[in-house]
This record gives structure tokens, C-alpha cells and sequence, in this order.
């Protein structure tokens, strides 16, 4: 609102637009009849974007909305409908989705063939934007807060609710369920699969893919546990080992982070596309999709092939397992995702399945979603300074406050790379609630979308990528690791840099290894401690594999990390 008391809209591309609407339900109205916002479909298939209306809190204020919700109304994620304004939308007919008027509120009427006629709200005020992802947008002024989510809309896709929710509807509107037949007979056209898609019904996981408290184990023993011939455990790393007497030697402990590392995971990935079919004693093909019982215990690391024909020998005990999260040696048959079960070939291992759920319909879903994120990643980072095409110097120096330069900018960094995490991490969405109980509605799983086969496959190709590098960069300079935590890791070296170990050559990095860069899967400072500090932490806790990873940017430790 202007200082007059005028209600103005701050659109993307610095043009304000002046609002005549008294209430809700007109603003509705006039954004849909008179102001046309809204967004191209991304897809042929697809559906135009709905308009999305940001409301400061002098807009809450003129439109009899308050400015911030309280902590019943939190805690149901809406106000109720008793509310003035609500009742305002029924008298005009306009309805709201089963979530309600919450900080992300759809406000629609039943679409008549093409024209869409659905506005979404978004109040920052009710904490619409999570501050893990958005960092202090809600306190932009309009302008400014209209350029950070234009840009983010631009680039990615106009915000659906949260930087999760958002990347799983960007799945969906790359590829639609369903598209337009081609005309019958009488020159009509029909809604049908679309291929390359989900689909638009549900499809149970196998078993082993089920999250605990999922219906498909309802007759399991209540207290029951499942161990990995049960269930499958594909997640990031979480590894960590004593240093060794010639790396306490060292002076420094450096991080480097994957960029983007679980969209570059997604790339080129072949995953299931509909439902898991089982088969008993089957032969492992890595070109087919599912979770597979297998016992991987033979493979040793002290030997591994690097190369078509080349094997290498490693210290074993200084590498983590690329089978387990923890870095565990298996002990025995487990389920794995086929990333997972081909890297055990590809390191000179022969695999023998006991079953598998297989996906003989399949494809690469997430293809097109990964280029859309990291074509946006990369244009933004450009906008910030930081090219593609640096030398491995220039880039480390551009990434040194490179959120400085265009604090707003950075900010859709973050959103973006939470974008890619989210909606992964939404393919396996759990209940939420301290109340919910096994048994009770799990309104995830009505959702094509939901998909935890698909989360596994990624996160499994994900840590395989980089144990793939680790070991290359083993056999090439006799360096390990010491910790790993999701897409990061330390090694010891004498110097503060990337550069102080990683191997370049005239400027080229080492093939299959680790490379600086902004590009997804390339590589980036994440910061650097001394030797002393990591073994300093290590002794205050008496953790002796305490995974320093999780400190090494900033090298802060307190006793809540560490439950004390």
C-alpha cells in the first residue's frame, strides 16, 4: 500500500500495478479478469501457471486478514472457517482446497474446459516462506521480495507452497499424467496416459521399499524391527574415521561439497515408471530399475577395478563401504537399488540375486527436471559472478562471498538447491504430527507422486558418483578421506585449499575425479579447520569417529550436536 492508503501489486520485472479491490474475493476477480497474471505451462500437456498473490501485512490489514496467526491457528495450518474472509469467498463461490486458508491458500472455481480461474496466496507473515530456504525474504520490502520470488518463478516454476512441495509440482508439470487424444471419429478429443509419465493413480512400493507404519505392513509384529534383508537402506553418508598418525602430521582439514549433487544424481538416471514386478532368482541387469536382495559381503576394496582392465589395491580399512550409509561393510544379503548392485560390478564383483522387485516400465522421469534446475542454478550463480567456465583459481575465488554481491540473488540460490532436496525428499513424504498412528489416513500415498523407489534410486546413484571419485583420487594420490556427510568431504592436507591436494595438472583435473566448478557434481570449497581443532573436538567428546563433515564450514561444535 502507498502512503494514500492505495493498494498496488509489485509484479516481476519492476512494473506496479494499481488495485482497486475492497476484499478478497475481488481481488481474486481482478487478478484473474482484469490483471491476467500468471505463467506459461511448461509442458504441451500441461496447464498454464496459476497467479500467485504475495500479501504484505498492510494488505492483510486493508483485506481484514491479520497479520499474523496464532498458535491454535499455527498448529492447524489455517484460520477457521468461521473467519469473515472465508465466509466472504463462499458468498461469492469460490472454494477452498482441503487445506484451507492457510499461508498457502488455493482459491478456485471448477475449471470450464481450458480457462483456468484458481489464484493461490501466499502470506509471509504466516510463515509461507521457511527461512531454512528463503532466508529473511519476508522481511524484503515489496519490490524487492517481488524480484527474489519472480526470478525463482522464472527459472524454476511459480511457487505451489514450500521449496519441497514445489520441486515435486515441477516433476509433475514436466510431465503431465495425462495429455489430449488425437480425434476419434467424430473429431473429439480424450484425456489419456501420458507416456513418460506417472500417471494419474498411485502405485504401491514393493515391501522393502515400504517406510515403516506404511499399510502394506500392517501384519507385521508391532514392536517389529527390519533389518536389511527387509528393508532397503539407501540414503546419503554418514561416515567417519580416526585419523591416522601421518594425516595428524598434516596442518589442515579441507571440505569440498558436490554441487547440486542429488540433481546431478537425477541426471540420466532410468527409474520405474509404474508398478514393481517380483521375480525370484533373477539375473542382475543394470539397465533395469528396481531393489534387489543381494549379498554384496565378497566384494573386497582392498582390490577394485578403476578402468575397464585395470585394477588398483586400496587401504580398505580407510574407505567407507559404497553400500551402506554408515559405511559399514555388509554382513550379508540386503536390498539394494540397481545403482547400488551395478557398482559392485563395475568395481570387478560378480552379483547373484536372490529376488528383486523390478520396474519394466520405465524411463528417465527426472531428466527434464534436473536441466530446469540447473540451467537455473548456473544462471544465477552467472548473475552472481560465478561462471562455468573458470579456471579452478578464479572459481574459488569468485564462490569467496559471492552471496555478498547480490544478497536477493542468493537467496534463490538457496531456494533452488532446496528445491532439489525437497522434492526428493517428498517422492518418500512421512505423516506428520506427534498424534498420527499406524493405521490412520496417510494422505501422501494417494499421490502418483509418491514415489520412495524413485528418492532411493537417486540417492543411491548420488553416494555411488562419489564414492566412484574417492576412489579414483585413492588410487591416483594415496589420499582418504576422513569424514563424509551427504555430498561432503574432508581429507587432511598441508595447505587451506582445494588446490592443496586435489590433483591438477596443467590446469586439468584428475579423470573420473574430483573437479572444481559450479557445474552439478563438480566440486566447491565448503571450508577448512586445522588438524589440531578436528582432534581437539574428537577428545572434548570422547568421539573418536565424531564426523567433522558436519563442522568443517564454520567449525562450530556445541554440546547439543552431541546430545550433552
Amino acid at each position: 500500500m502507498d502512503a494514500d492508503g492505495n493498494v498496488l501489486a509489485y509484479c516481476t520485472g519492476g512494473l506496479v500495478l494499481d488495485v482497486p479491490a475492497k476484499s478478497i474475493p475481488a481481488l481474486v476477480e481482478w487478478t484473474l479478469r482484469e490483471a491476467k497474471l500468471g505463467q506459461p505451462k511448461l509442458s504441451g500437456p500441461g496447464k498454464d501457471a496459476d497467479p500467485l498473490l504475495v500479501l504484505t501485512e498492510a494488505a492483510l490489514e486493508r483485506y481484514g486478514l491479520p497479520a499474523t496467526l496464532t498458535d491454535a491457528e499455527r498448529g492447524a495450518g489455517r484460520i477457521p472457517e468461521s473467519h469473515k474472509v472465508v465466509k466472504q469467498l463462499a458468498r461469492a463461490e469460490w472454494k477452498l482446497t482441503k487445506r484451507g486458508f492457510g499461508p498457502w491458500a488455493r482459491i478456485y472455481r471448477p475449471a470450464k474446459g481450458s480457462e483456468r480461474t484458481c489464484v493461490q496466496l501466499c502470506i509471509p507473515s504466516w510463515h509461507a516462506l521457511d527461512a531454512r530456504h528463503w532466508g529473511g525474504v519476508a522481511q524484503l520490502p515489496p519490490a524487492e521480495l517481488a524480484r527474489v520470488l519472480g526470478v525463482y518463478a522464472s527459472r524454476v516454476m511459480t511457487p505451489r507452497g514450500s521449496t519441497a512441495v514445489t520441486g515435486l509440482e515441477l516433476m509433475t508439470a514436466l510431465h503431465p499424467p495425462t495429455r489430449a487424444s488425437d480425434p476419434d471419429a467424430d473429431g473429439r478429443r480424450h484425456s489419456e496416459h501420458n507416456p513418460g509419465s506417472l500417471g494419474k493413480d498411485p502405485v504401491d512400493p514393493a515391501p522393502c521399499e515400504a517406510p515403516d507404519g506404511h499399510p502394506l505392513l500392517k501384519d507385521l509384529p508391532r514392536f517389529h524391527v527390519r533389518g536389511p534383508q527387509e528393508k532397503l537402506f539407501e540414503e546419503a553418508y554418514d561416515w567417519a574415521r580416526p585419523m591416522t598418525d601421518a594425516e595428524c602430521t598434516l596442518r589442515h582439514l579441507v571440505g569440498i561439497d558436490v554441487n547440486m549433487a542429488f540433481a546431478a544424481g537425477a541426471n540420466g538416471l532410468t527409474v520405474g515408471l509404474g508398478a514393481p514386478t517380483h521375480v525370484k532368482n533373477p539375473v542382475f541387469d543394470p539397465k533395469l530399475p528396481g531393489s534387489w536382495l543381494v549379498d554384496l559381503s565378497h566384494v573386497d576394496l582392498s582390490r577394485v577395478k578403476i578402468g575397464k582392465d585395470t585394477w588398483t589395491d586400496l587401504d580398505a580399512d580407510l574407505l567407507p563401504s559404497p553400500f551402506t550409509p554408515k559405511g559399514d561393510h555388509p554382513e550379508g544379503p540386503a536390498w539394494y537399488a540397481t545403482p547400488t548392485v551395478a557398482y559392485a560390478v563395475e568395481l570387478g564383483y560378480p552379483v547373484r540375486p536372490i529376488e528383486a522387485y523390478v520396474r519394466h516400465e520405465n524411463g528417465r522421469y527426472l531428466d527434464g527436471w534436473y536441466q530446469r534446475l540447473r540451467d537455473a542454478y548456473l544462471a544465477t550463480m552467472a548473475d552472481l559472478g560465478v561462471h562455468a567456465d573458470m579456471t579452478p583459481e578464479d572459481f574459488l575465488a569468485a564462490m569467496g562471498g559471492y552471496r555478498q554481491r547480490d544478497p536477493e540473488l542468493a537467496i534463490v540460490v538457496s531456494a533452488i538447491k532446496a528445491t532439489v532436496k525437497g522434492g526428493l525428499g517428498k517422492l518418500r513424504e512421512r505423516p506428520r504430527g506427534e498424534g498420527w498412528r499406524p493405521g490412520e489416513p496417510w494422505r501422501a500415498l494417494s499421490r502418483p507422486t509418491w514415489r520412495p523407489d524413485i528418492r532411493a534410486a537417486v540417492i543411491s546413484r548420488t553416494r555411488i558418483n562419489l564414492h566412484r571419485k574417492i576412489v579414483k583420487h585413492a588410487a591416483f594420490t594415496g589420499q582418504y578421506p576422513v569424514a563424509i556427510l551427504s555430498d561432503c568431504v574432508v581429507y587432511a592436507a598441508d595447505g587451506e585449499s582445494p588446490l592443496d591436494f586435489l590433483p591438477y595438472r596443467d590446469g586439468k583435473p584428475l579423470p573420473g575425479g574430483f573437479k572444481l566448478g559450479i557445474n552439478p557434481g563438480l566440486v566447491k570449497h565448503e571450508g577448512t579447520q586445522s588438524v589440531l581443532w578436528g582432534e581437539e573436538v574428537r577428545e572434548r567428546f570422547d568421539a573418536p569417529e565424531l564426523n567433522l563433515a558436519r563442522y568443517i564450514k564454520d567449525g562450530t561444535v556445541t554440546d547439543a550436536d552431541n546430545g550433552e
